[in-house]
């Protein structure tokens, strides 16, 4: 997989509190956006893995907030991938507006089968 994936995401109304800024949770729905999607972007989707029985279950996540979001901005997600192991990927993150980072943040994912034992990842993925 390419080292980068970006993706533009407009902030929508539900995604907001009472003061019109990104709830902090929804950051990691960003994120699980911008790795479905830089998968896809290299000719894989998430719905293959799961139909060859596997699943892609978040073992760590950390996120560091320096600014909010607010409804209706036009935010870049920058996902790229920093290790792959046998059966996990790590990723990291920065959601940006404009030239401001807003929020980083990184990820573990660790693929197991359907009774939650830890798998290796498809050679498609390892390389």
């Amino acid at each position: 997989m390419a080292a980068v994936h970006e993706l533009e995401i407009r902030v929508r109304y539900q995604e907001t509190d009472g003061q019109r800024r990104v709830h902090h949770a929804n950051f990691l729905t960003y994120f699980e956006m911008g790795r479905t999607e830089m998968l896809r972007a290299h000719g894989h989707s998430y719905r293959q893995f799961e139909d060859e029985g596997l699943f892609m279950v978040v073992s760590e996540a950390r996120l560091a907030y320096h600014a909010p979001a607010e409804y209706d901005d036009l935010l870049l997600l920058r996902t790229r991938v920093e290790k792959v192991g046998a059966a996990h990927i790590k990723h990291a993150y920065e959601v940006i507006r404009g030239t401001q980072i807003l929020v980083t943040g990184s990820t573990t994912v660790v693929c197991v089968d359907r009774e939650g034992r830890v798998r290796r990842l498809p050679e498609w993925i390892t390389g």
